[in-house]
């Protein structure tokens, strides 16, 4: 099932890489989420992508919008990421049942065992009003998440 804009977004509750429960629809009551699921931790293009976000994650704040990154590795594994590149914003796993959220997105890779790159802009009411789906070897583009956020895109 692929998730599509003005859907309502699947709601889940994963744990952080402090292990700490984190749900959605709770985050959207303080604003926008952005929603960014990648492949596993330490690759080369996960790794880019998430230095992005957490160099410019400002921008996100500046517009109200708090961002959540899943994969499907273990929490302990997202700890070791976040305390390596110092990632401050709250990376999620989807590890167990594996890939549950990921597949509700319909973005989960059942070669892989993980998700694509697929990246969801939530609004308060729980409502998809942005999304956009990439392959493995594919970066997203972080001015893309800058557009959507700006009511442009």
């Amino acid at each position: 099932m692929t998730i599509e804009i003005g859907d309502l977004a699947p709601d889940f509750t994963l744990k952080n890489q402090h292990g700490e429960p984190t749900t959605l629809s709770e985050l959207v009551s303080e604003g926008p989420v952005v929603v960014v699921f990648f492949p596993f931790a330490f690759t080369g293009v996960c790794t880019g992508e998430m230095r992005e976000i957490r160099d410019n994650l400002g921008d996100l704040e500046d517009v109200g919008a708090q961002v959540v990154a899943i994969s499907c590795d273990s929490t302990a594994t997202l700890r070791t990421f976040a305390d390596t590149e110092n990632l401050t914003f709250p990376l999620l796993s989807d590890f167990w049942p594996h890939g549950a959220t990921a597949q509700a997105y319909g973005v989960f890779n059942d070669v892989t065992g993980s998700a694509i790159r697929g990246t969801f802009v939530v609004d308060p009411e729980r409502v998809v009003r942005w999304k956009i789906e990439n392959g493995m070897p594919d970066a997203r583009s972080f001015e893309d998440y800058r557009v959507a956020l700006s009511g442009t895109a």
